[in-house]
């Protein structure tokens, strides 16, 4: 199994990210997000036991929080166009480290693979993103990009 920790978004901010990746995806092409396949990525396993990734997940002492996303970008790296928070919020971090997430972690919605560099990406509203629970999810890489299956939830204090 191709496992990750991730947190989803409301519906509403949902649906204005994926208006809002149609609108970038016209300036860098690229392949947008489907609006159900938005999430932000706490923490990577890649091919793990999901026994082993639930043991983690219940020993994190993660809480509650939420952040805004103000912030655009484009990663030529990897050629992904991104959002998220200016900086990412003490608890969100802490969450992603209790998760296994090594190294620094940069809060970021990936929106756009396989874009070229866009010479200006459109204004980005202001959503708020509340971080209430995390999930554990199995990956499914297809022709049409991943889909994602989550195999349990956990409630944040």
């Amino acid at each position: 199994m191709r496992l990750f920790f991730a947190s989803w978004p409301p519906p509403a901010a949902a649906q204005a990210l994926a208006r809002w990746a149609r609108d970038a995806q016209a300036e860098c092409g690229g392949r947008a997000t489907r609006e159900e396949a938005i999430h932000l990525t706490l923490a990577f396993l890649g091919d793990a036991e999901p026994e082993a990734a639930l043991a983690v997940a219940r020993r994190a002492r993660g809480v509650a929080s939420s952040f805004v996303l103000t912030e655009a970008r484009y990663w030529a790296h990897n050629r992904i166009v991104w959002v998220g928070p200016e900086e990412c919020p003490a608890p969100l971090a802490a969450l992603a480290r209790d998760l296994g997430e090594e190294g620094g972690f940069a809060a970021h919605v990936t929106l756009i693979r396989k874009a070229r560099a866009p010479k200006r990406l459109p204004a980005l509203p202001a959503l708020e993103w509340p971080v209430k629970e995390f999930q554990l999810v199995n990956s499914h890489l297809g022709p049409e990009g991943p889909s994602y299956e989550v195999l349990q939830r956990f409630a944040l204090p």
